[in-house]
């Protein structure tokens, strides 16, 4: 479509960049196509913060918001990382957005505005870190009608789900063997890299059953492992990581409609259903401790109310309930990386190596065979002086 000719203004703000775009309504959709240096275009109100990673991630130029990126319902905490790590982000730019630009056009931004050519396709505000944290104080001041919000949709789920939350009713049969086992259940979330990273000696010793909810499947693949099984929707897993091998239970609404499972069967891959009004990452958890597992560690999930939130869905209080059903067995991996991440400081190291050779000194001097030890190396120590002084 030709872009209908409007008057160009020039931008007082310096930093002009230009770029082609990729468009996509949902952000955890385009991140899959987006490649270094091109500009996001994103639908995407209240941006959270593992969608701002993933856009970080995949080195984007620039992100154009068709939608504000803080709207003041609570302090979510996306717009920061983008700002932080030197993205620049363009907010309010409105629906028509996606109605003049298509997939792959070269655009330029200047200032609070972008163009195509001459043409002006949008003016919105672009964001510093000033304006995030004047948002972000703002947005607090919302926190109360959150918390109702989130507690009244907790109490739902409660009423829709007790039987599976208390009882495991509806929880499906699965091949592969949980029961007595650690189980690691991975979701693209927060900080999720360098957690698998840290938690290799702890894969390793334990060996534990592989999970991988959606994109997580894909986040054990560039770990260097391959998943026991893959949770989800189905809808930001990789084609080749359904065909690893891996048992696919694909997330299915309460009266079992399921729209991942017809992608899964195109690709010829068998899989099962779960119905469950729950998030994906909690259909894993509960099926884990459902089949028995002794322990269930979570990378990338949301562990604390600040995550509820800026996750902005009703949905997460089903996570809240979860955790607090699997809680006796619940490990949060970013606890076990602060963990790992102790190092032993030099002083410590020396007067452990300083320790161990008092030890062994002793042992030596006490002991039988300690002193006839000593007494041939004595020997040998005079036979020595005699060769080299005779």
């Amino acid at each position: 479509m030709r872009l209908p000719t409007l008057r160009r203004t020039r931008s007082a703000e310096p930093g002009v960049l230009a770029g082609l775009v990729r468009l996509d309504r949902r952000t955890k959709r385009l991140v899959g196509r987006l490649r270094p240096g091109e500009i996001a275009v994103i639908d995407h109100v209240d941006l959270d913060r593992v969608a701002a990673d993933s856009l970080v991630a995949s080195n984007v130029a620039a992100v154009l918001n068709a939608k504000p990126s803080v709207s003041g319902r609570y302090p979510n905490l996306g717009p920061e990382v983008l700002v932080k790590a030197g993205v620049p982000l363009l907010d309010g730019l409105g629906e028509e957005l996606f109605d003049r630009l298509r997939e792959g056009d070269s655009v330029r931004v200047e200032g609070d505005s972008v163009y195509s050519g001459e043409n002006l396709v949008a003016t919105g505000h672009r964001q510093d870190l000033e304006s995030v944290a004047k948002s972000m104080t703002d947005a607090r001041g919302g926190l109360s009608v959150q918390l109702e919000a989130f507690a009244a949709n907790t109490m739902e789920y409660l009423k829709q789900e007790r039987d599976l939350l208390l009882d495991g009713v509806g929880v499906p049969e699965v091949s592969t063997s949980v029961a007595g086992r650690h189980c690691l259940i991975v979701v693209r979330g927060y900080d999720y890299k360098e957690d698998l990273d840290v938690l290799r000696p702890y894969i390793r010793e334990f060996r534990p059953v592989l999970i991988g909810v959606d994109g997580g499947a894909d986040a054990l693949i560039e770990a260097g492992y391959t998943p026991d099984m893959i949770i989800g929707d189905m809808d930001s897993v990789s084609d080749d990581v359904l065909r690893c091998g891996a048992e696919i239970v694909v997330h299915a609404y309460r009266d079992g409609r399921a729209p991942g499972m017809a992608r899964v069967q195109r690709l010829g891959v068998p899989a099962i259903a779960f119905p469950a009004a729950a998030t994906s990452e909690d259909i894993a958890m509960l099926l884990c401790d459902e089949k028995g597992a002794s322990l269930i560690v979570a990378v990338g999930t949301h562990t604390t109310l600040v995550e509820f939130l800026d996750k902005g869905r009703g949905g997460m209080a089903s996570t809240f309930l979860t955790q607090l059903k699997v809680g006796g067995k619940l490990v949060d991996a970013k606890g076990v990386s602060r963990l790992y991440r102790q190092s032993l400081s030099t002083s410590s190291l020396v007067m452990l190596i300083m320790a161990a050779m008092a030890a062994m000194a002793a042992a030596v001097t006490v002991t039988t065979v300690g002193k006839a030890y000593l007494g041939v190396i004595a020997e040998w120590w005079d036979n020595l002086l005699f060769t080299l002084f005779s």
